[in-house]
């Protein structure tokens, strides 16, 4: 990360996509800015499906089946929007073989597994802490209900 000193008021940038130029004529992006396109890549990676496709494709290659099967619930309409997203991201690599049929496989890209490990460190806390999500659940359900 740069610790160069910035007078803490970004220019808007002439790029039109919501990021600013610092005093450096360095562009930073700012997720909370809604035209910056880092929001649009947020929502790629943590969407539903983002954050499960990536969760998966960490685990290994995959055909679009196999994945499917592996992200149990999703339409192939969304896996299939769902990867075009994080392809074009940089994420996933997808990698077709000129066969009859032809043969499709999915895999991260370097910057899609540094992705997928910081989405699973978010995964595993969330697994562990469910029993006292479960019980939130539960005392907001039942004061709605007696209310």
């Amino acid at each position: 990360m740069d610790s160069r000193p910035t007078n803490g008021s970004p220019t808007p940038s002439r790029d039109g996509g919501g990021a600013a130029d610092d005093a450096y004529g360095d562009v930073v992006y700012d997720v909370f800015a809604v035209r910056c396109t880092s929001r649009e890549a947020l929502g790629h990676i943590t969407g539903r499906w983002g954050i499960l496709a990536l969760g998966a494709l960490s685990e290994g290659t995959y055909r679009f089946n196999a994945l499917r099967r592996r992200v149990d619930g999703v339409s192939e309409k969304m896996l299939a929007q769902t990867l075009q997203a994080l392809e074009r991201d940089g994420f996933v690599l997808r990698k077709a073989e000129p066969t009859i049929p032809p043969r499709v496989e999915y895999s991260l890209t370097p910057l899609g597994r540094e992705a997928a490990e910081r989405l699973w460190d978010v995964i595993k806390w969330l697994e562990a802490r469910m029993p006292e999500v479960t019980a939130a659940q539960a005392r907001y359900d039942e004061e709605r209900s007696a209310g």
